[in-house]
């Protein structure tokens, strides 16, 4: 089946010499995984290894057989070319961490367009504003909304906070609740905009209790998530 879709790129593999296996996030069909033959010898095909960095927006024309096997991409051109995300080494070190997060996190092979306007639409703020130091952050928050186990803020006054439950507590009911200054400084974040989020007055040391926070949380609700490797790239560029 001939599809034409926007595409976020979420990661590419080098397989053998001279091809790339890459996994991106398609407006039409979910996460699909393409086999790109040939792509790292070829300097002027159609389609150039240098469109597959982490996160890149792309628009694509694939064969789509469906059949659970490594597609095809006959067509790939930028959607909308940054300026900054891989000039940037902060963006960068956040783009890569947030790539390595959304590879881990999203598997289905159905449309999303929610989903997919959300990441879209919020890689091309972080393209355009120069604060950014708590993007990964509130990104990290409001993809809990789209995934499923956006915390409850009912009792958000409440001193602990349960990971597994994901909700506010007055007691320490379970090893997976938490409580402290890290706690208070993500509270901070809840309900507010991306431009308000740069705007909390955060350490470095809370900035990477808060990220292991979310990562536990989300290690806890879904399934077969694991820990990004670059989160250390990111907690050195932020030190």
């Amino acid at each position: 089946m001939n599809v034409q879709s926007h595409a976020i790129v979420l990661h590419s593999l080098r397989y053998s010499e001279n091809d790339l296996i890459v996994s991106l996030l398609t407006k039409t069909s979910g996460v699909r995984s393409y086999l790109l033959k040939g792509v790292l010898k070829s300097k002027r095909g159609k389609i150039r290894a240098a469109l597959f960095q982490p996160l890149t927006l792309l628009e694509i024309e694939a064969n789509h057989k469906n059949k659970g096997t490594l597609e095809r991409i006959r067509e790939a051109k930028i959607l909308h070319p940054y300026t900054t995300l891989h000039t940037d080494l902060t963006k960068n070190a956040i783009v890569f961490f947030l790539s390595e997060v959304l590879k881990n996190a999203i598997k289905e092979e159905e449309t999303n367009d929610e989903l997919f306007e959300y990441i879209k639409t919020t890689l091309l703020w972080l393209d355009s504003h120069h604060k950014c130091g708590n993007f990964h952050i509130i990104f990290l928050i409001k993809l809990t909304q789209y995934l499923g186990f956006y915390p409850d803020i009912t009792s958000v006054s409440e001193l602990f906070f349960d990971l597994q439950e994901g909700c506010f507590k007055s007691i320490n009911s379970n090893v997976y609740c938490v409580q402290g200054e890290q706690v208070e400084k993500f509270k901070e974040f809840l309900g507010t905009t991306f431009d308000k989020s740069m705007d909390v007055i955060i350490s470095r040391n809370i900035r990477n209790d808060i990220v292991n926070l979310l990562l536990v949380y989300f290690e806890l609700h879904l399934h077969g998530f694991k820990k990004p490797k670059s989160l250390s790239v990111l907690n050195e560029i932020f030190n």
